[in-house]
């Protein structure tokens, strides 16, 4: 199973610092792992409903995900994963 680099734990693993309240423990802490101060949230990540969230972190982390020892990378880590919430709304 792959790890989520930086944070130490593997993909699909709820993180031991997410607290009762689903919220981060180490929010704002200068500890805090930079893949997850990077994480920038948008609508179509969070979706209508937690499962969709869930569904999007999933993707987000099986496509960022580092080779496992001798396989080789079919799509770049760069690449943004599919959407797998609600369709982008027209904001014209």
């Amino acid at each position: 199973m792959p790890v989520v680099d930086g944070v130490g734990k593997p993909a699909g693993v709820r993180c031991i610092q997410l607290a009762d309240d689903l919220r981060c423990r180490l929010f704002g802490r200068p500890e805090r792992p930079a893949v997850c101060v990077s994480l920038r949230p948008m609508p179509e990540m969070c979706g209508e409903t937690r499962e969709q969230a869930m569904r999007w972190l999933g993707v987000l982390e099986e496509h960022t995900a580092p080779p496992a020892p001798g396989e080789v990378s079919s799509s770049p880590a760069s690449s943004p994963p599919p959407c797998a919430g609600p369709a982008p709304r027209d904001r014209r």
